[in-house]
């Protein structure tokens, strides 16, 4: 028997999407699912743009999980993968603006609006717990 290519993908990516789903992100895999979360969403969420790239793993979402530690978090969380949801990726990065697409990102959005947001860049080149300093910081501001 062989295996489709996406289902490879699917099988391969599936423990990225379980380091964020198993700490209480919901997935939204569609544009449709996107459009009705996003901008209805009360109080403060987070959006994670995951991805299979190290800085994702090393980096984004170990800084993403222990910010959760915090004593203020976001209301809601939410992520999208990139290159695997793409319609749906494509449709969250339209709440981002005026920042360009880039994976991972974090973006922590408020009553439906963007309030902060990290880039690639500034995921690529910092430790786990700079990210989470850098988010506990935002929900202090943002999340109380």
């Amino acid at each position: 028997m062989s295996m489709s290519f996406e289902q490879y993908m699917r099988d391969m990516v599936q423990p990225m999407r379980d380091e964020l789903t198993k700490v209480g992100f919901i997935e939204l895999r569609t544009a449709e699912e996107v459009e009705e979360k996003l901008p209805t969403a009360k109080g403060t969420a987070l959006v994670v743009v995951n991805s299979v790239c190290g800085c994702a793993a090393g980096q984004c979402r170990p800084g993403v999980r222990q910010s959760l530690e915090a004593e203020a978090t976001p209301d809601h969380l939410f992520t999208v993968f990139a290159g695997q949801d793409k319609e749906a990726t494509a449709k969250a990065r339209e709440y981002f603006a005026p920042y360009p697409p880039s994976s991972p990102s974090i973006a922590l959005m408020k009553d439906g609006e963007l309030v902060h947001f990290i880039e690639r860049h500034s995921v690529e080149n910092r430790s786990a717990e700079e990210i989470s300093a850098e988010l506990t910081a935002a929900y202090e501001r943002f999340c109380r």
